[in-house]
């Protein structure tokens, strides 16, 4: 009887105390790349902010959650493109993401041992993001108050330091590799909207956010301190 309750306390010890949470909040910029504005991958013309989850499963490697809502403006004048600026297409949107994924620590990356907690990492997973449906007609940006919905591959590299015991201090830039090419207004999906679209209509767009989290972590210790 001795032996089966201590069975059941191992697995129950190593099911639940294995890991180290983290739960925290992102801010930042966003910025888009497509058929209007900037080609720049690195500008934000907006603001960007959310929250986050993490599940560290090892020391490198962890499951994580967000949700995170962006702004963005793409401009033609702000261009480098001549041919853009002589155009003079402006257009606002914004994206409200979910994304799940995996990610990875280039060292190991122990939270349970106490002093200084550092490492790059990368991130990548799925992104499902919904956003505003435009087109432009004549120059003039038709909002016509319509919300579409895609699929997007997230690649993310950054850094985190733990500031303290239970803070974890990061940064990160972040692109979206999105299955759509119309966050510019620029490809409008469906037959009616034919004499609307412009722009390299093979390329879909791009959007990204950069800028810092700060979660804080939770979680006993591995199961094997459980017997210390």
């Amino acid at each position: 009887m001795k032996r089966i309750i201590f069975v059941i306390f191992a697995i129950t010890c190593l099911g639940l105390n294995a890991q180290t949470y983290e739960v925290g909040v992102f801010a930042g910029g966003a910025n888009t790349i497509g058929d209007v504005g900037r080609t720049s991958y690195l500008v934000p013309s907006g603001l960007a902010y959310g929250g986050l989850f993490k599940w560290n499963i090892s020391k490198r490697y962890a499951w994580r959650a967000s949700i995170i809502r962006g702004s963005f403006t793409a401009d033609d004048s702000k261009s480098n493109m001549l041919s853009r600026q002589q155009r003079g297409y402006v257009v606002d949107n914004s994206v409200l993401e979910a994304s799940v994924g995996l990610e990875f620590n280039f060292v190991d990356y122990n939270l349970h041992q106490l002093g200084p907690a550092f490492t790059p990492y990368l991130y990548t997973g799925f992104t499902y993001f919904r956003y505003d449906y435009n087109y432009f007609n004549g120059g003039v940006l038709q909002e016509i108050n319509q919300k579409d919905g895609a699929l997007a591959i997230p690649m993310t590299v950054g850094f985190k330091y733990r500031i303290s015991q239970m803070l974890i201090f990061g940064a990160e830039i972040g692109a979206r590799y999105t299955f759509t090419d119309n966050l510019d207004a620029s490809n409008p999906e469906g037959s009616n909207f034919e004499p609307f679209r412009f722009g390299n209509i093979f390329s879909d767009d791009w959007y990204v956010f950069s800028g810092v989290t700060l979660t804080y972590t939770f979680g006993r210790k591995p199961c094997g301190d459980c017997f210390e």
